[in-house]
């Protein structure tokens, strides 16, 4: 983190030392998730006094990276796991780490992609029937369904780049998501 964690509490005197103790372990851990987190500020409060369901806790994360601001906020009236100040914290960590994790993926997603999903070519298809076969690199052919096809099944065709999701079908292992590999410099039709 560039700049140093801020953290505000605002009615919840007898917990803070230990609130700010579990929320540094949390804070430390999203640089894990993205390590260019420019800065982070956490407030954590009692927003309103419940007679009968004794006190909800309100936490609210702003994390800064570059180009996007993600910011989280947890209360939950009818909650009562947000009586307990610490799941109030954690379920603001966890949801930013998530959205963190997200945004790492799209800034670097070409990159993982390649390595995480497979690729292949459409091998065989049948439009009026609406499904097809992709012959991955390295592996057998793997069915698809026009469901599964992201970029449109009427855009397919013989040959046709494809990157997949692969998972085990009734038949055989299918393609649970297909989606067309878009050559970068082919603007022109």
């Amino acid at each position: 983190m560039n700049e140093p964690l801020r953290i505000v509490f605002r009615d919840i005197s007898p917990y803070e030392d230990a609130v700010e103790a579990e929320i540094m372990k949390w804070a430390n851990k999203l640089d894990e998730h993205y390590p260019r987190i420019t800065s982070c500020r956490v407030v954590v409060e009692k927003p309103h006094k419940h007679h009968q369901s004794g006190n909800l806790y309100r936490a609210t994360l702003v994390v800064n990276v570059p180009q996007k601001q993600i910011v989280v906020s947890r209360e939950h009236p009818l909650h009562h796991s947000h009586e307990d100040i610490f799941v109030a914290v954690h379920h603001v960590f966890e949801e930013a780490g998530r959205q963190l994790k997200e945004y790492a993926l799209k800034q670097y997603g070409d990159v993982k992609d390649h390595a995480i999903l497979p690729h292949g070519v459409v091998s065989k298809i049948f439009p009026e029937e609406g499904y097809g076969f992709i012959q991955g690199f390295g592996s057998s052919e793997i069915y698809f369904h026009r469901n599964s096809v992201l970029d449109g099944f009427e855009n397919l065709k013989l040959g046709t780049e494809v990157r997949f999701n692969e998972e085990p079908g009734e038949k055989g292992p299918q393609a649970s998501s297909v989606k067309i590999i878009r050559k970068e410099h082919s603007h022109h039709r």
